[in-house]
């Protein structure tokens, strides 16, 4: 059972930054997991945000972020970033940690559903104020 905690929001401004962690109770660098960043604003439906392979590094981000947002992994560290740059109002959301241990016919990692996602962390909140 993978634990995943998640850490870094907090308040920001219209175009400033913040950057979210999320650390692995277990080692997943070498082990062919896919993890993702989701948010959920109130009264929407949570959202996939950006998607990792772990192994490969590839990377998608939904439109509304790219070019603001970058996702990363330090193996070693067993942690995921996301570094969230430009950031605007609608951005406001809790933002979840998400992990799973890849299955090749599921297709590409980047592109999974959210239902195959097994492990999720407990949420962090980033409020941007304009």
């Amino acid at each position: 059972l993978v634990q995943l905690v998640e850490s870094g929001g907090g308040s920001a401004q219209s175009g400033g930054s913040l950057r979210l962690s999320c650390v692995a109770s277990e080692y997943i660098g070498g082990s062919g997991y896919c993890m993702a960043w989701f948010r959920q604003a109130p009264g929407t439906e949570r959202e996939d945000v950006a998607s990792i392979s772990i192994a490969s590094g590839n990377v998608r981000y939904v439109d509304s972020v790219k070019g603001r947002f970058t996702m990363s992994r330090d193996k070693a560290k067993n942690t995921l970033y996301l570094q969230m740059n430009s950031l605007k109002p609608e951005d406001t959301a809790t933002y979840f940690c998400a992990a799973v241990r890849y299955q090749m016919s599921w297709g590409p990692c980047v592109t999974l559903p959210q239902y195959r996602y097994a492990y999720w962390g407990q949420g962090t909140q980033v409020t941007v104020s304009s």
